[in-house]
């Protein structure tokens, strides 16, 4: 079922270069931050779709319509965010105030524990929290549902804590391959052409590499970026599924 997520979320997310080119021009301009409440809205429309839709269905990548609509979206998700993140943050911070006021290696075990215990609120936060946008958007984006507690929990639990933590497990290593693979080869390409390069000058070769890091980085903010999120976007909202 998991593999079907992932596989389902890679034909999804490739359905429309546009799309990708259009959230890349978004991620372009996020130092204006307004962009960023715009890529994170769309995506929250992916997830919407997906939690009412089904594994390996029909569904049509959202549009670009209502971009108000998208802005406030995106405002809301962020907030949930760091709404669940707060309880780690906070965690944290109490066990690194008692450290201060230790000292040697019991200042050091202080650090430790809260570090371990920080790690596991913050991957049940973060579980919460992506869950708790899941369901958010499945009841008509009803922000108060993104905080329903024992509902949540009671999603997580059905779909099983396992399995959910092997989901996000495997997003992350899928991403960080796909990404690694495609700025490889880019970078591998214009690697050749470089050192050939150097037969026709130094100035050449120079140019090449520049080349190559100016293309690598258009093509990761363009279209690999975007393609990822709607990715793990999309493969949210189906593990979301998994329990209706």
């Amino acid at each position: 079922m998991i593999l079907d997520i992932y596989k389902d979320s890679l034909e999804y997310s490739a359905k429309d270069w546009k799309t990708l080119v259009i959230l890349g021009i978004f991620a372009l301009f996020h130092f204006l931050l307004i962009p960023v409440f715009l890529i994170t809205g769309y995506n929250y429309r992916v997830i919407n779709t997906a939690v009412h839709g089904i594994i390996n269905g029909r569904d049509p990548l959202p549009g670009f319509d209502d971009i108000i609509e998208m802005f406030i979206d995106g405002v809301k998700v962020v907030i949930v965010q760091i709404a669940y993140l707060i309880v780690p943050a906070v965690i944290f911070l109490i066990f690194a105030v008692l450290a201060t006021q230790l000292t040697g290696a019991l200042s050091a075990a202080v650090i430790l524990i809260g570090c371990l215990i920080t790690f596991v609120v913050g991957i049940a936060a973060c579980l919460m929290a992506q869950i708790g946008i899941c369901h958010m958007a499945y009841n008509d984006g009803a922000f108060s549902k993104a905080f329903e507690i024992a509902e949540i929990k009671g999603v997580i639990d059905e779909i099983t804590w396992s399995r959910c933590i092997a989901t996000y497990l495997g997003l992350i290593i899928i991403t960080v391959v796909i990404a690694f693979v495609v700025t490889a080869l880019i970078g591998l390409i214009f690697t050749v052409f470089g050192i050939s390069g150097f037969a026709l000058g130094a100035d050449a070769a120079g140019g090449i590499f520049l080349l190559g890091a100016f293309v690598n980085s258009a093509i990761a903010m363009f279209l690999v970026g975007p393609y990822l999120s709607i990715f793990n976007a999309r493969s949210i909202g189906l593990l979301y599924t998994m329990q209706i």
